[in-house]
Formats: structure tokens, C-alpha cells, sequence
């Protein structure tokens, strides 16, 4: 830690763990058991604590609080970790908490994401590579956000609910059940409301990928999602229809937001 910046009025713990680079700023508190690891920003007034390890280049703004116990009447000071990915930004007054011994006891976050101010990642949490949690979006416990999710403002993400991969979730939004990747969801009571094409096309998607993935959309919708996808799991299909009925067929027994009739 020869090389950290480290300001005179921030309080480092003993036994944390400080890689080269590291820049800690005014009134940041860092805890014991935290491993910051090679480049790591504290701007200012940064909480960190708990068993709490953060990834290289990632970015922490004033008042967030990381690694703090979770948000659950059941956990008894059990050990339990939080786990964040390089390059991410975490911006103002973004909460992430550990896992509990009921969930696996760990809490991920993937790499380059962005937590806008007041974002909350909860307790067992599996959050992806690339995701967006715009202002004060909550993702409550023992959810799982795939790759290159966006969650919009003041949306809030039921406990247990999964989101698949380039899923988008639109603002002031309440998301009660799993979400298809690439899937489109808006509303007050999250529905589905097609596919997230502006998420598809900054992936690259082709037309005839979109095209697949709308007819696939529209034949599932005729059924059950999960009805649906058994039978066309048998045919052949493009890699991102594969995607969409690997994750229906996925391990959860959650139903699915679907499109309005």
C-alpha cells in the first residue's frame, strides 16, 4: 500500500487490505476484513465493511455504504461475504449488502456496471457484467440480474426474481415475477411489453435475430411460457432463442411477467 493516496482524515482498520493505487479520500471509513483491490477509488465519506472485496478501477462516490449487514430479520452475525467485480461505478448513497446463511451467504456483482445514486443491491444478490441500476432502483434479496440488464429509476425488483440477459426494465416499475432475456418491461405492476430493441441492437443484433426472437416471443405467449419453450427447446434455434428457453427452463419456480392480451 506504499503507493495508495490515502487522506489524513480517513480511518483505515486494521487488517484491511489496500492495493497499489488506491485512492481513499476524506472521512472514508474502511474496514478489517476489506480487500480494495489495485486502483480503486474512494471519493469521499465511503462506508466500507464486512467481509467485502472490491475489484480493480472500480469507482466508490460519497456516502455509499458497502458491505454493511443485511436488510433481514434473520440474520445472527453469521459469516457471510460481499463480492464486487472490477470497474465498476458506484455512485451516491448506493447500498450493497452481504449475502445470509440462507441464501448461500454471498452477494455478487459482476464487472463495469453502473449503481446510480441511491441504488440498492440486497442481501444473496446475483448481480451480472454490465448492468445499469438507474436512481434509487432496488433490487431486493436473493435476486439474479443477468448481463447487461438495465433497471430503470425508482423500480423495484421483487426478492427472488430473475432477470435475463439484456433484459431492460423500464422507470417506476414494480417487477413481481422472472423476466425473459432481452425482454421489455413497463409499467406501474410490470408487464411484458416485448423485447428490449434498443438493448438488441447495441449488441448487435440482426434483423433476423430480432425477427426470431419476436416470432419465438409470439409463439410462447399462445401458452404457458414454460409449456412453450419445452417444445421448442427440441427444434433447432439462433443462440439468442436459446438463451431466452434455457433461461425459461431455468431452476426456479417463479412465473413470468408476460404481454398483456
Amino acid at each position: 500500500m506504499s503507493d495508495a493516496r490515502i487522506h489524513p482524515t480517513a480511518v483505515i482498520e486494521d487488517g484491511a487490505q489496500i492495493g497499489a493505487g488506491v485512492e481513499i479520500g476524506p472521512f472514508c471509513v474502511v474496514g478489517p476484513q476489506v480487500r480494495l483491490a489495485d486502483g480503486v477509488v474512494l471519493k469521499s465519506h465511503v462506508a466500507i465493511t464486512g467481509d467485502t472485496s472490491v475489484g480493480p478501477g472500480t469507482v466508490i462516490f460519497p456516502f455509499a455504504s458497502i458491505g454493511e449487514v443485511p436488510q433481514d430479520l434473520k440474520f445472527k452475525g453469521e459469516d457471510v461475504r460481499l463480492e464486487i467485480g472490477a470497474r465498476n461505478r458506484i455512485r451516491e448513497y448506493v447500498t450493497m449488502n452481504p449475502g445470509t446463511e440462507g441464501g448461500g451467504g454471498v452477494t455478487r456483482v459482476g464487472d463495469d456496471g453502473l449503481f446510480m445514486a441511491g441504488a440498492h443491491v440486497a442481501h444473496d444478490c446475483q448481480i451480472g457484467n454490465r448492468v445499469i441500476l438507474v436512481n434509487n432502483a432496488s433490487v431486493a434479496g436473493h435476486c439474479v440480474l443477468e448481463d447487461d440488464v438495465i433497471v430503470g429509476g425508482l423500480s423495484g425488483v421483487h426478492q427472488w426474481v430473475r432477470i435475463g440477459r439484456g433484459a431492460m426494465i423500464g422507470a417506476v416499475c414494480m417487477v413481481t415475477a422472472d423476466v425473459i432475456p432481452y425482454g421489455l418491461v413497463q409499467g406501474p405492476r410490470g408487464h411484458l411489453d416485448g423485447l428490449n430493441l434498443v438493448g438488441l441492437k447495441r449488441r448487435g443484433a440482426t434483423r433476423a435475430d430480432i425477427a426470431a426472437l419476436r416470432d419465438l416471443l409470439s409463439n410462447l405467449s399462445q401458452t404457458s411460457f414454460r409449456e412453450g419453450a419445452r417444445t421448442r427447446a427440441e427444434e433447432e434455434v439462433s443462440a439468442m432463442e436459446r438463451d431466452v428457453l434455457d433461461f425459461i427452463l431455468g431452476p426456479s419456480d417463479r412465473s413470468f411477467l408476460t404481454m398483456k392480451q
